[in-house]
């Protein structure tokens, strides 16, 4: 099944790339430390994404799945292999690219917008553009009279839709996200999933999402990578065919039960349930 396209989408983000980055990384690795004291904690590993692809990577605890994002983004050197990003070699960090943690990150002494308009200060770019795209991003993302907040002034789940809209207001190639809906309860997860669908079938930029919940990666991704314990490869590689835009009851897809059940079925192989 081709994706759908969305309707209905009334709060376009300005000019924003019609896709995003194409990343390739061959025999990605990463050992912590030296000798003795080595820690071998990830690959080798390959990764092929294309342009506007999204795409998860779900795994157990402490396989290095927060690794290869720091990796793929040039934040930490690889220990063996080499990244392209839109075909040239990674040799430092990018600035075409969206970052959103676990943990929201905002500054406390900063409102919402003036904390997504720090991206602004720091790129040195034109200012009544930049915020003119940070509204739309807000109106888009639900947080319209939320901009003069503080961060201890909104709920979990509006902190994290204003460190998104920081991740994109510069209008980024590639949006990395390290489980970025780990901290929020199921309602706020299944609300902001589909809000950040929405945003991904406007923008097509490539997103790479690090996950530990399977109906997450099979409910936002066209491909879910999964990996071995730790030192981490990928194991398999599973396409998602659903239509898009998903609905918040996965389970309305038979198809949705099935790739759920294969990714466990993988994890048992791994060791990682023991039922």
């Amino acid at each position: 099944m081709k994706p759908s396209t969305p309707s209905g989408l009334v709060h376009p983000v300005g000019e924003a790339n019609a896709t995003g980055a194409s990343i390739h990384a061959k025999g990605l690795t990463k050992v912590f430390g030296s000798g003795e004291n080595a820690f071998h904690a990830l690959g080798p590993i390959d990764l092929d994404i294309k342009p506007g692809e999204f795409v998860s990577i779900i795994g157990p605890s402490g396989c290095g799945k927060s690794t290869t994002m720091l990796l793929v983004t040039g934040l930490e050197p690889p220990s063996a292999g080499s990244v392209e990003i839109d075909g040239k070699p990674l040799t430092a960090p990018i600035s075409e690219i969206g970052i959103v943690f676990q943990d929201h990150l905002l500054l406390d002494f900063r409102t919402a917008i003036n904390n997504v308009m720090l991206q602004q200060e720091i790129r040195g770019l034109d200012k009544a553009k930049f915020r003119e795209r940070a509204d739309a991003l807000f109106a888009r993302l639900g947080l319209t009279g939320a901009e003069n907040r503080y961060p201890w002034q909104l709920s979990g789940g509006m902190r994290q839709r204003v460190s998104i809209a920081r991740a994109l207001v510069h209008d980024p190639s590639m949006l990395l996200m390290d489980e970025p809906f780990g901290a929020l309860d199921a309602i706020t997860r299944t609300q902001i999933r589909h809000d950040l669908e929405m945003l991904w079938l406007e923008t097509r930029k490539t997103v790479l999402f690090i996950t530990h919940s399977i109906e997450e990666a099979v409910g936002l991704s066209d491909r879910v990578l999964v990996m071995s314990k730790s030192p981490g490869t990928i194991v398999e590689e599973i396409v998602i065919d659903l239509p898009r835009p998903r609905p918040a009851h996965l389970g309305e897809y038979p198809e949705f039960s099935k790739y759920a059940e294969r990714i466990y079925r993988i994890f048992e192989k791994l060791g990682v349930y023991k039922f």
